[in-house]
């Protein structure tokens, strides 16, 4: 008769999660890897359903274990590259829906006073605000598609996510690397170690950032 116990039943998913990051690591260990990390990055800035954050971590875990046949810098280079186009096709949606916008913007003033507070706050907080939105999965697909709403310069957006994606690609694949390093002859201990770090940092990014933005909005005018 199956076990069905609580203990089992942990010990089972855990047995789960342990095989599917060894299979993971297999797959890692090809250079057609690179390619996924690519098309995750890509469409987790239009869709965003998988953190493409994990694949890159994963590349990076691989090249910490001696597992991989590529360098840190290629998977820094199409995780950086995907996340650029994906952001590039977000803002592309946001902008051929701008004239929507805008005409039921005309009709209802609430969504018209939504519509400007959101352009405002991207010409106030400029590509920092880029940035940031990239290391929030959602966040980025969001303030992206915002910036074709609002009808931003194209080259200034290209500009920032550019660099965004850059640094956020870099920090994903050089974190891995540098926690996984310790676990060489453990793949899936590497992979869990440098996941639950990016994941505490981005987590802790976000309230702060949360916790300033409150801030701001109860500071009391002068």
């Amino acid at each position: 008769m199956r076990d069905l116990s609580q203990p089992a039943l942990i010990g089972g998913v855990f047995g789960w999660i342990t095989d599917f990051t060894d299979k993971l690591g297999d797959w890692a260990g090809n250079w057609w890897f690179l390619g996924v990390i690519f098309i995750v990055a890509f469409f987790d800035s239009v869709v965003p359903v998988v953190p493409s954050e994990t694949t890159v971590i994963i590349g990076g875990v691989a090249v910490a274990t001696g597992g991989a046949p590529y360098p840190l810098l290629a998977v820094i280079a199409v995780g950086a590259a995907g996340a650029f186009i994906g952001d590039n096709m977000a803002f592309t949606i946001g902008r051929r829906w701008a004239s929507a916008f805008e005409r039921r913007a005309a009709r209802k003033p609430k969504f018209e006073a939504k519509l400007s507070w959101a352009h405002q706050q991207i010409a106030d907080r400029g590509g920092l605000l880029l940035i940031t939105a990239r290391f929030i999965p959602g966040g980025r697909t969001a303030i992206t598609i915002a910036s074709g709403i609002t009808r931003q310069s194209r080259a200034w957006f290209i500009r920032w996510t550019f660099v965004a994606a850059i640094i956020w690609a870099s920090y994903a694949a050089g974190l891995a690397r540098l926690v996984g390093e310790p676990f060489r002859d453990d793949h899936s201990k590497a992979f869990w170690i440098a996941f639950g770090t990016a994941l505490s940092i981005n987590i802790a990014i976000e309230v702060v950032r949360h916790n300033r933005g409150k801030r701001r909005f109860h500071k009391p005018a002068a």
